[in-house]
């Protein structure tokens, strides 16, 4: 009994630990807007830092799983969930502070952007689709959809790349940040697509099962 509950207190403290970094840069944020170092357009360090703490936390919980395959460990689904809320948080921020700080009410403008700009096309879709993911990451939700939480649950894939084309797509023209998360993206989805492949080979090595 004892050790059970020095197991879940010391989970507890992993969970703090895993809040606070993930808080870590939005606190740095609203320091350098107290502070006002964050250069000559403060707006646009926002949107950037919180559209590229976004992409982290997507990919972070896209790891998840391949790590607790890599590593025979449970520990890391521990953290997927609060990874993705925490992704969508940011993502939630980075798209607020493009409507509210950098149009500026300007309201009628979000859909000509949404038509004329294949970026922001792209990066209202990946946070469209990653609304229903947020809404339905309860245990309650998983009890409710039972199979079709998982079938929902895959669009995440379909999240990542849109994400990742999102920023290539707005930055033009060095593309050797936004490339490295696309090969981050393309490792974690690769290694899914092998175990699913292997895993189907296998099943098809087995010999049938006899009749009775």
């Amino acid at each position: 009994m004892v050790l059970t509950r020095k197991v879940a207190w010391d989970w507890v403290a992993y969970k703090a630990l895993a809040h606070a970094l993930c808080l870590l840069p939005l606190a740095l944020l609203v320091q350098g807007v107290v502070e006002d170092s964050l250069g000559a357009d403060p707006v646009a360090a926002i949107t950037h830092s919180t559209g590229d703490w976004a992409l982290r936390g997507l990919l972070a919980t896209l790891a998840m799983t391949p790590l607790r395959r890599i590593t025979g460990q449970s520990w890391p689904l521990r953290f997927r969930r609060l990874l993705g809320l925490y992704a969508f948080f940011y993502a939630s921020l980075h798209l607020s502070t493009y409507l509210v700080l950098d149009l500026g009410g300007y309201w009628t403008q979000v859909f000509e952007d949404i038509v004329k700009r294949p970026y922001i096309t792209v990066g209202f879709a990946a946070w469209l689709l990653l609304v229903p993911l947020a809404v339905t990451s309860t245990r309650g939700w998983m009890r409710r959809l039972g199979r079709r939480w998982g079938q929902l649950h895959k669009l995440v894939y379909v999240v990542g790349v849109l994400a990742v084309l999102h920023f290539v797509w707005l930055v033009k023209s060095d593309l050797r940040e936004p490339l490295i998360y696309a090969g981050i993206l393309a490792l974690l989805l690769g290694l899914r697509l092998y175990w699913k492949l292997a895993a189907g080979r296998r099943q098809a090595a087995q010999p049938p099962m006899r009749g009775a």
